[in-house]
């Protein structure tokens, strides 16, 4: 097996691990507002929502793949920029992960293309139209979130009005239950594209599959391992940003969090079917703040959503200035090559394991909710 091959195979294995931080990070998105609620307990709404993650391949193409697959000129795309900028990517999500503040993965992982293509072939290799609508739509889709979700919660409000239903009714409760697994389906969909875009992309530029002017033809191998890396990812809970998102922007019951994430979904589902990459948390944490305002009873935080902006506003070029230093540590001679970038690994895999254990665990998501209100 030839070198070429092994660091191929060592970057694609880079990749999943990414989509696996993509699905513990953004597990919010989906099982947040369900668990706040107490439609499902945590666990239990991790595994619901790591199983529509999986099965979203079946009911979506690869128009978000290919846009991402583009953001770098294919001339440009090798091991070096790939591995660059998901080690842009990765440090950003465990960052972010850590301080509990729900960011973008996707915007992350965008940010790492940028700063690795930059530093290796200059400006002209970022496909800067891509870029430019991926911007546009990071302030899109929480205004389109919201405004959606807003709309959604006044109509409950009206029902509620007109009927015996309450905000925490069975029936509210049950329509939560579909409203969670349609945002985990547009998650899956969205979310996981974007790992198959960079990998598709890398195969491409070894020789290892084919390219041209069309749309690339993902393999389905890398279709279900995409998949199946960000359903673990969900699956494995990102419980501190669960608690930022579902119980710290504002107080949820069934009937706000249905239309929460009816708002996040419509958002998402739509962005999907045009082939554009948005995130999800954004738009999920759009829909909470719409909701917000729609029961004026519970108050929106509006210190948390500040904080989630600033992250918000530098997770591009954080994760782009990560990106252009793990490219440049990759240009050192061989010897300090290896030494670099073993070092920056073990560095990562032990700030991994210390956050693990200070982190919030569903321990503690369990004990806020046996002291919250019903």
């Amino acid at each position: 097996m030839d070198q070429t091959l092994l660091a191929v195979i060592g970057v694609v294995a880079l990749a999943l691990l990414f989509d696996f931080t993509n699905g513990f990070h953004d597990s919010a998105n989906q099982a947040s507002t369900i668990v706040a609620t107490r439609v499902l307990r945590p666990r239990l709404a991790v595994a619901w929502a790591a199983f529509f993650n999986f099965i979203a391949f079946l009911f979506f193409g690869t128009a978000v793949a290919n846009a991402v697959g583009e953001v770098v000129d294919s001339a440009a795309v090798g091991v070096p920029v790939v591995f660059s900028a998901l080690v842009g990517a990765i440090v950003w999500n465990y960052l972010t992960w850590w301080l509990g503040l729900p960011s973008s993965s996707s915007h992350a992982l965008v940010g790492g293309l940028v700063g690795a293509g930059v530093a290796a072939a200059g400006a002209d290799a970022i496909a800067w139209g891509e870029v430019r609508t991926i911007a546009i739509f990071i302030v899109v889709s929480p205004v389109a979130g919201a405004v959606v979700a807003y709309g959604v919660g006044r109509l409950a409000r009206l029902l509620e009005r007109g009927t015996s239903l309450e905000d925490d009714s069975r029936t509210w409760k049950g329509l939560q239950l579909v409203s969670s697994a349609s945002m985990a389906l547009g998650h899956g969909a969205n979310d996981a594209q974007k790992t198959m875009g960079v990998i598709a992309a890398l195969l491409v530029a070894t020789g290892h599959l084919a390219g041209g002017s069309g749309e690339i033809e993902i393999p389905l191998w890398v279709v279900l391992a995409a998949h199946g890396a960000i359903a673990a990812g969900t699956l494995s809970g990102g419980w501190s940003i669960i608690r930022t998102m579902g119980m710290r922007i504002t107080e949820l019951r069934p009937a706000s969090g249905f239309a929460a994430e009816t708002g996040a979904a419509a958002a998402v589902f739509t962005s999907t079917l045009l082939g554009v990459p948005v995130s999800t948390t954004h738009t999920t944490a759009g829909a909470v703040t719409g909701v917000g305002l729609a029961w004026p009873r519970q108050a929106v935080h509006w210190g948390i959503a500040g904080r989630m902006l600033v992250a918000w506003a530098v997770t591009v070029p954080a994760a782009a200035l990560v990106a252009a230093t793990a490219y440049f540590l990759t240009r050192l001679p061989a010897a300090g090559e290896v030494l670099a970038i073993g070092a920056l690994l073990v560095g990562l895999a032990v700030v991994l394991v210390v956050a693990l254990r200070r982190s919030v665990g569903v321990a503690d998501i369990d004990r806020e909710l046996a002291g919250a209100p019903a």
